[in-house]
Parts: structure tokens; sequence; C-alpha cells
């Protein structure tokens, strides 16, 4: 193709193409904005093909320049904090679970290992939550689910509005749970051990009890939806703990402050996951869990769904290469 041909079939296209990066270039960015790199791709193809069939040193030139204030506009605005945490999300946490399988399966036989022996010892034997609970604590379960509160949970007698004061409690209170099981892991993870345990057995005795008194249409519909989240994030906070635990007491060939360190931040990545899982688990515990105007049936089945799709997102999620990282 004549250079004349190729600039006549391209110079509206360059001409939009130089609008866009003025427009960038002081701070605008237009409803052209979202096609700028497919734009950019097609003017470096066209530099290519103009330097490769030897067109006149002007009219690359003025390509290069284009290319060149084009390059700086699309790397300018790629921002790499919120690539890592698209890609974190995508694939590095579940990748990451997936990789530190033996401490993530010690915990989870641990916590839910305890909370369901507990919770099946309550039901069985109702005096037995006193064993782990004072009877205040047990009266305040029950009130919390009544079946005739026309709200569920902490504070169920509270108005609709003041719902993001109670995800803002939850926020808290989660990540307190979480930050105690894993920071304890500095204890030769004895810590980590211990509120694993005790978190497990005193939710297992709430759930035996409340289950032997008859409040199943109040308490389990409550806490299987957030509960996908909440449980799984106790279960990784702890696993989290341990490892670092582990490092300290069995750090190989590594010096211990060495080993420490290295476990430190794989468990720091864990955490910040765990975090994650806990505010997904407060906004639903306080804007579905509480509600009583739907059915129980329609709890289990979101319940169901809910917990289907985080199994689903640490066993299939970040597998292929091309996951964002």
């Amino acid at each position: 193709m004549k250079q004349n041909a190729f600039e006549r079939r391209h110079l509206a296209e360059w001409q939009d193409f130089a609008r866009q990066l003025d427009a960038l270039e002081h701070g605008r960015a237009g409803a052209d904005s979202r096609h700028f790199p497919a734009t950019y791709r097609r003017l470096c193809r066209q530099l290519a093909l103009a330097e490769e069939r030897g067109y006149g040193s002007r009219l690359v030139e003025r390509l290069q320049q284009l290319a060149l204030r084009g390059h700086r506009q699309f790397y300018r605005h790629r921002n790499p904090l919120a690539a890592r945490c698209l890609g974190f999300l995508l694939g590095g946490f579940p990748r990451l679970v997936r990789e530190e399988w033996r401490p993530v399966l010690a915990a989870s036989l641990l916590f839910y290992g305890s909370l369901l022996a507990m919770g099946l010892l309550v039901y069985l034997f109702p005096e037995l939550v006193y064993s782990l609970l004072a009877p205040e604590q047990v009266a305040q379960m029950e009130a919390m689910y009544d079946p005739d509160a026309s709200r569920l949970g902490r504070f169920g007698e509270r108005s609709s509005a003041a719902d993001w004061m109670m995800f803002g409690y939850y926020v808290m209170n989660n990540f307190g749970i979480a930050f105690q099981t894993f920071a304890s892991g500095l204890l030769f993870g004895l810590g980590s051990l211990f509120f694993l345990l005790i978190n497990g057995l005193s939710i297992g005795a709430v759930a035996g009890h409340l289950s032997g008194i008859g409040y199943t249409d109040t308490f389990w519909p409550f806490v299987i939806g957030h509960g996908a989240f909440e449980l799984t994030a106790i279960a990784f906070a702890g696993a989290a703990g341990l490892k670092l635990g582990w490092a300290l007491c069995a750090p190989g060939r590594l010096r211990r402050g060495e080993a420490l360190r290295q476990a430190a931040a794989r468990s720091v990545r864990l955490i910040a996951g765990v975090l994650l899982l806990l505010l997904i688990a407060a906004f639903i515990e306080a804007y579905w869990s509480s509600m009583t105007f739907t059915g129980a049936p329609l709890k289990y089945a979101v319940g169901v769904l809910l917990w289907l799709l985080v199994a689903a997102y640490f066993l299939l999620a970040g597998r292929t290469r091309h996951a964002p990282e």
C-alpha cells in the first residue's frame, strides 16, 4: 500500500487518538477512554507497518510520538495495587489455601471436630452446656433465638435502620476473634490450638443446647448463611497461627527467626483473605440472617448455596495460569 493511501485510511483514527491523549494528559477521562487500550494497540501495529514498509520519516516520527504518549498514559493509568488485590481475590487466596493444606486441615479438624462433638454431647446431655457456659450466657442465647422474636441474633429488637451498626459490631467482633486465634500462634502454636478448641466447643455447646430445646427453626436458618464464611475464616485464622507456631517449633535447617519470617509472610497473606471472608460474613449476618420475614426453607436454600460457593471457590479458583497475579 502506498503511503498516501495508508495515511488517508488511518488519519481520522490518529486524530481521535491524539484527542484522547490530550484529554488524558489533562486529567480528563472521556467516554472514549474505555477504548483507549485497543486504540493504542492498533496504533502500535500501524507504526510497525510504517517502519516495515519504509514510509517517510515524517509519518514514522508522528506515529512514534503518538505511540510514546500512549505508552505513558497506558501504564500511568494502571493501578498495580488494585491489580494485585484483584489477582489475590480471584486466584491467589484459594491457591494459597490449597498450598497450605496441612495447617488448614489440622485447624479444620480441631475446630469443626470439637464443634460437632460438643454439639452432639450437649444435645444428648443438656446439662453439659453449663460446664462451658454460665447460666446467664445460656439465657442470653435463648433470648436471641426465641421463636417469638421479631428479629434474630444479637440486639434482635433493633430497628432495620440500625443494621449498619450491627454490621460494624460483627466486623469488629469477628476481626477480634480471628486476630486472637492467629496471633496467639506465636506461643509455639499453643494459643491457636486453645482458641480453635474453645471457639469450637462454645459454638457447639450453643448449637446443641438450642437444638435440644427446639429452637431449630430460628437458630439454624440464622447461622447457616453467614456461617459459610465466618466458620471458614476462623479455621483459616487458626491455620495461619499454627503455621507460625510450627516454624518456631520445627525450623528445620533455618534459624528460628528466618523460619518465622518466611512463615509469617504466608500467614499474613492468609489472614488478609480471612478478613475478607469476615467482612462478607458480617454483611450477611447484619442484613440477611437476622430477618424473619423470609421462611426457613429459603434461608436453608441460600445457606446451602453459600457453602457450595465457598467450597467451589477454594477448590477450583486460581487453578489456571491465566488467573491474574
